[in-house]
């Protein structure tokens, strides 16, 4: 097991990094930027380096200043967390040419599954069901429109390097394609360095399902089952649960299995989830990879009783899955909201400031993963989550009693966040049934403005 381990990240993903990393005796360093001097990562790490001002491009995005720290502090590993560099495999390789160990999958897995289109047409090649779309990046506006025609409208124009809804734009029909495929290309340039484009058609009413894989380096790879990240603002989730409210024994042992042979199929190693689109025929369809820990991987954590951030620690580490896939157990539901500083009343914009008073909630089956405190100040640099109310119950009926619970007894104060909201959205029929899709969030939030 390693020794010292390097966060390269920060907010709530590098507290929660920390934990994992001492309950397994790993002494940690973190990185902090000059914005983020006083933060809770900082305050429980056992060593920290400021690698920069509050510009993540020159802090957390800046590769040289994050392996200097990591080198100067003797470590023996690195964990990217989520966002930042967690999916570049230029800083993976970075990361194995000095010598350290990236906890993570390798450089080229990485590359494979963050090129969208890539990862497609490997995926394809792997035997799994995919969208009819481009095999390969779009040459130009002209391929764009000549697939459009022949797979018909409504598509979608999807950023090949991207992800979070940047540099993607719906098509309803030929008139819009020009200027769909113009500004979809240009924020995919700002976004990512990269303006590269691929086409598939548009589902307008599916659910987001993805399966979360674990592999270790000895070639043993199993999936945990599926989570429901329908709930979304502008491809942002807002809300997941596990297991889905229409997942079944039999879809999900399907859905494993070709998440499974996926995985494989480019020898994956550590967390990664695969994403699928589920049709209301129960037909799916792979869409694509996060190659690392994923901010709602708690709720796969609740309904398992396995700690993936351990369990990272360990397969980057040598050691090998103690577990096979009969030996993963679905017991009850689990439900987690994203509190972010935001007004939802105003098109959920950002909110800083300071957090006049935080107590978290408690009680059976409640849990909070933040790096709030009480006098804390919010940067407005960077993204806006705040904390993670995640709870367990025995079944989806009682998970959605004890979130209301938890979030009415949730107090944080001083600055403007979205816990009226999710409180609103526990209460709304359709949500409390399951009838939703991914364009459910944005009637609801119509709903929601007009009520309050």
């Amino acid at each position: 097991m390693f020794e010292k381990v390097f966060i390269a990240n920060r907010g709530e993903i590098a507290v929660r990094i920390i934990r994992a990393c001492h309950e397994l005796g790993i002494r940690t360093v973190v990185a902090y930027s000059q914005a983020d001097r006083d933060s809770l990562a900082v305050r429980l790490s056992d060593e920290a380096v400021c690698v920069g001002p509050a510009a993540p491009g020159k802090s957390y995005l800046n590769a040289p200043a994050l392996i200097s720290a990591a080198l100067i502090t003797g470590c023996d590993a690195v964990h990217p967390g989520y966002g930042f560099l967690s999916e570049n495999p230029y800083f993976a390789e970075i990361v194995n040419q000095c010598r350290l160990v990236l906890i993570g999958p390798t450089p080229e897995a990485i590359a494979t599954m963050g090129d969208k289109a890539a990862a497609r047409e490997a995926m394809i090649t792997a035997g799994l069901p995919s969208i009819p779309g481009s095999q390969t990046t779009l040459a130009n506006l002209d391929e764009a429109r000549e697939l459009a025609r022949q797979i018909g409208y409504p598509v979608l124009l999807k950023a090949a390097a991207g992800g979070g809804g940047r540099g993607m734009r719906i098509v309803n029909d030929e008139s819009e394609i020009q200027q769909a495929y113009t500004t979809a290309r240009g924020e995919a340039e700002s976004a990512f360095g990269k303006g590269d484009l691929y086409l598939e058609k548009f589902l307008p009413v599916a659910r987001h399902i993805e399966i979360q894989v674990l592999g270790d380096e000895h070639g043993n790879l199993i999936h945990l089952g599926e989570r429901e990240c329908s709930i979304q603002r502008r491809h942002q989730k807002l809300v997941e649960e596990a297991p889905s409210p229409v997942g079944n024994a039999d879809l999900r042992q399907r859905m494993g299995a070709d998440a499974v042979r996926g995985a494989k199929s480019i020898n994956y190693t550590g967390v990664g989830t695969m994403e699928f689109l589920l049709d209301p025929e129960g037909n799916y369809y792979f869409i694509e990879m996060n190659t690392r820990i994923q901010v709602e991987h708690p709720i796969t954590e609740l309904v398992t009783g396995l700690d993936l951030v351990k369990w990272q620690l360990r397969v980057a580490a040598g050691e090998r899955l103690t577990l096979s896939q009969a030996d993963v157990r679905i017991n009850g539901h689990s439900i987690e909201c994203r509190i972010n500083a935001e007004d939802a009343q105003r098109d959920f914009r950002p909110e800083g400031g300071e957090v006049d008073l935080y107590l978290p909630p408690g009680g059976p089956g409640v849990r909070m993963d933040s790096h709030l405190y009480s006098g804390y100040t919010i940067p407005t640099t960077y993204d806006s989550l705040l904390a993670k109310v995640v709870v367990w119950g025995s079944d989806r009926a009682e998970a959605i009693s004890r979130m209301s619970r938890a979030l009415d007894e949730c107090i944080i104060t001083g600055v403007t966040t979205t816990i009226p909201f999710h409180q609103a959205l526990m209460q709304d029929d359709n949500f409390r049934r399951g009838d939703f899709s991914t364009g459910y969030l944005a009637s609801f939030i119509e709903r929601y403005r007009v009520k309050q």
